[in-house]
């Protein structure tokens, strides 16, 4: 039934500008996302959908963005499917969905993410853990000569904890002062003896403190129908990135292991990125050069009212030709 009430969106704007994205973001769903042979994935979803809108239109018809996404998430949920949905091509479909919704535009974009809750166990005492993940999917479809095409992309977001290397060092030479300077009034040693002295008590190996961050990683890769990505490879690559893992539940032999670990394996925010960059080379070696990747951390730093932070965006292929691969 046609509705009598006036079409202001599809009227002349005053000022007759192009707008790049324009729709609704931070809408909550529950998706099942299906799974072969196995209970379907629940997760608790937030969407942003855009589409591009015209100079000559004043608004969008904000009410069948809506629509579609309610539209693909029913059909998710009734169809029965024989091989795993992942998130990147629910959002591609939104995303083509939305061009054919609103004839008007020329782009769409759909971005999500969901928390993805992982059973593990602390390092040492083993008790079972309820981790969680941020997963992240993203479509853009563009209308062409030749149809609508469609680019996405599947990553995830994983918190972590970094320790200071430079700190690290500071207190390391702070602690070989402090025992030469006691060596040589308590024993009446000689500068050079002491200092040979502390450098062995104050050994390499032997971790001092250092002030920790919560560090948060990111990676979306560019994937196809062809080439796919786990969720679960990006998230352990992020996690392996950073000086040491963090856990929901840890008694006291679990904190000291993750504590002496991080100490043990000081990264600046760079480094996190520069390892990521190393581990998605050697684990994702199928994809295409052209396939985009986004790598970014963020260090919730401790004794700054600031965070540091380091990104890269470029191509498998120039990854490849930066690191000799």
């Amino acid at each position: 039934m046609r509705s009598c009430f006036p079409d202001v969106q599809s009227s002349d704007p005053q000022i007759p500008a192009h707008l790049t994205r324009v729709g609704i973001s931070g809408i909550k769903k529950l998706v099942k996302v299906p799974r072969r042979g196995k209970r379907p994935i629940v997760l608790v979803s937030t969407f942003n959908l855009f589409v591009d809108l015209p100079a000559h239109q004043k608004g969008i018809h904000m009410s069948r963005s809506h629509e579609v996404l309610q539209e693909v998430l029913e059909e998710l949920e009734m169809s029965i499917e024989e091989s795993d949905v992942v998130i990147e091509d629910l959002c591609s479909r939104i995303s083509r969905r939305l061009l054919e919704r609103h004839d008007y535009a020329t782009r769409s974009e759909v971005y999500m993410t969901g928390e993805l809750i992982l059973s593990r166990r602390t390092p040492v005492t083993r008790l079972p853990t309820q981790e969680p993940y941020k997963i992240i999917g993203r479509a853009v479809s563009k209308r062409t000569d030749n149809g609508i095409k469609t680019r996405k992309m599947v990553g995830a977001e994983v918190i972590g904890l970094t320790a200071c290397p430079c700190a690290l060092e500071m207190m390391r030479e702070h602690g070989k002062e402090r025992v030469k300077r006691r060596l040589m009034e308590e024993l009446d040693l000689e500068k050079e003896e002491a200092e040979a002295l502390a450098k062995k008590i104050v050994h390499e190996d032997v971790h001092p403190m250092t002030h920790n961050q919560r560090g948060v990683g990111t990676i979306l890769i560019e994937v196809s129908d062809v080439h796919r990505v786990s969720i679960n490879d990006i998230i352990e690559i992020i996690e392996e990135s950073m000086s040491a893992p963090t856990y929901e539940l840890l008694k006291r032999p679990d904190e000291l292991k993750v504590t002496c670990s991080a100490c043990e394996n000081p990264k600046f925010v760079e480094d996190c990125v520069r390892e990521m960059i190393k581990r998605i080379v050697k684990r994702f070696d199928y994809l295409p050069d052209d396939a985009v990747v986004i790598v970014r951390q963020i260090n919730k730093e401790s004794i700054h009212k600031h965070d540091a932070f380091a990104e890269r965006v470029t191509t498998m292929g120039e990854l490849r030709k930066e690191l000799g691969s």
